[in-house]
């Protein structure tokens, strides 16, 4: 795993919403290898988002704005959904 994978799965899993927490640090420990430079990028800028409205994107209780409405965004959700029903 390079710096930038590492650096990003610390980050994940440490952010200080733990319901975010929750979601992203699972996915970045499943998906991260497997996101090109643009998932990467996009899994970033959510990660430099603010707690609240990143949880409310990633749970579909609000909207994304167009620039964080990206395929990396609809694998969190649908990682986030699978967790769900195996719960």
């Amino acid at each position: 795993m390079d710096d930038r994978r590492k650096k990003l799965k610390f980050r994940a899993w440490r952010r200080g919403f733990r319901e975010l927490d929750l979601i992203l640090g699972p996915f970045a420990d499943s998906k991260l290898e497997s996101l090109d430079d643009a998932g990467l990028d996009a899994f970033e800028a959510l990660l430099n988002g603010d707690d609240q409205e990143v949880y409310a994107w990633v749970t579909d209780a609000a909207d994304a704005p167009a620039e964080f409405e990206t395929p990396t965004l609809e694998q969190i959700r649908a990682f986030r959904t699978q967790m769900a029903a195996r719960s």
